[in-house]
């Protein structure tokens, strides 16, 4: 892989378009090389992160494109969403604690865990608005193949 294969896709942030986008950008990572045992960690972490763009930087506003480009290396890979959404509370990612789980099934969450998946799943996370952008990188490391 060298220095990196690209991927790039960009789509309207939609609930039918995100997951159209998620389900290219997973075949394309695999047929690029992603390691198959970081796979699923990559297209959970994926999902969750566009699927917050559709749902709530896009919330009040009309959705406009969702960008994202990937970058695969023999070790890592590294994924920056961008949009032009409402940024992220505070200007930055959250703690990624899960919602408390209640002690009935009636009490169960029906989400907050979107957060708390992300940053079990990834490396590293990093945020930045600017310009009227919302960047948000996301890394996967996976350790050297044994030989």
């Amino acid at each position: 892989m060298g220095n990196g294969n690209c991927l790039d896709l960009s789509f309207t942030a939609t609930e039918t378009e995100a997951s159209v986008g998620i389900a290219q950008l997973s075949k394309g990572l695999e047929a690029q090389g992603l390691p198959p045992h970081k796979a699923s960690d990559v297209k959970i972490a994926l999902a969750e992160a566009i699927n917050n763009v559709v749902e709530h930087a896009y919330a009040d506003v009309t959705p406009a494109k969702v960008r994202v480009h990937c970058r695969l290396h023999q070790n890592w890979l590294d994924i920056l969403i961008s949009d032009t959404g409402t940024p992220l509370p505070g200007f930055r990612v959250p703690d990624g604690v899960p919602a408390p789980l209640g002690s009935t099934l009636d009490e169960l969450p029906e989400g907050g865990f979107g957060w708390f998946l992300i940053h079990e799943l990834t490396s590293d996370i990093r945020y930045e608005h600017r310009n009227g952008c919302n960047r948000l990188s996301l890394r996967f490391d996976f350790p050297n193949p044994t030989t």
